[in-house]
């Protein structure tokens, strides 16, 4: 695990293989090698592949708690500069998914393309108002638990019923090491509504979504491919939230299939 410093924060990623390069951001619970270690170890062949502790997860140091989504954005955007990465294929993952599409509204210069898996268009854009409310409140609420508690709490609501026990065991582990402060900002970031950022997207998209997907209904995929302009959606038959974890395989032939359709002038 690599470091940098960024707007006065500690950052910790993850960095392997050469070419044409490609930013991960995982979401709000976990951290960058136990949500993205399949696709760093599979895409790293032929790409560079990084992927960010989001500040307040991982060994990453907290940010202040009222961060919202627009400082992650700009953190993001420091960090893909500070490392020189600029243009770069952006992947998001859940919370990733919902920074990945403010970092397209604040920062275009940054993305070259976009992949958001199990995405939102921030809670408040793809969820009912009351299911908004009653997960910041739970959010708010589990913060303050025992890591042991957090896990319990949350981890049955990422995975498929039929998702291997020690897959579901390894990413719980990682959960246990959680920032509480971290984990609130993530949280009131996430339920933002982010609905304004996505129209004005014009870069290629592909959306990936399990369809036992508990966190993230369907619907919210199918509404962000209605409104980013030639978005594609790929449905992962049986995969629940954190669907590049439970359909490893397939996520990563997709994922792959949309970058080989690329132009290779992110190359570096």
């Amino acid at each position: 695990m690599e470091q940098i410093e960024v707007d006065g924060l500690r950052i910790a990623y993850q960095r392997a293989g050469h070419g044409p390069p490609v930013v991960l951001a995982h979401g709000y619970v976990g951290d960058a090698w136990t949500t993205w270690r399949r696709q760093i170890e599979d895409l790293s062949d032929e790409f560079t592949v990084v992927a960010w502790d989001a500040p307040g997860a991982g060994h990453s140091s907290d940010p202040p708690e009222f961060f919202g989504m627009a400082d992650y954005a700009d953190c993001l955007a420091s960090f893909v500069d500070g490392l020189g990465l600029a243009p770069a294929h952006v992947a998001g993952l859940s919370f990733g998914g919902a920074l990945a599409l403010e970092l397209c509204r604040r920062h275009p210069r940054i993305p070259a393309t976009l992949i958001l898996a199990s995405a939102y268009a921030g809670w408040a854009g793809s969820l009912p108002g009351d299911v908004v409310e009653q997960r910041l409140r739970q959010a708010l609420i589990v913060s303050e638990l025992s890591p042991a508690e957090f896990v319990d709490a949350l981890l049955p609501t990422m995975f498929s019923s039929s998702t291997p026990p020690d897959v579901v065991r390894e990413f719980g582990a990682s959960m246990l090491a959680f920032h509480p402060i971290g984990f609130r900002a993530m949280a009131r970031a996430l339920s933002e509504d982010l609905r304004d950022a996505v129209p004005s997207i014009r870069i290629p998209t592909l959306l990936i979504h399990g369809d036992k997907d508990e966190r993230a209904p369907i619907k919210a995929a199918q509404d962000l491919r209605a409104s980013i302009p030639g978005a594609t959606l790929v449905v992962l038959p049986g995969a629940g939230h954190l669907c590049n974890i439970e359909a490893s395989e397939q996520f990563n032939r997709e994922m792959r299939r949309f970058l080989h359709q690329q132009p290779r002038s992110v190359e570096r």
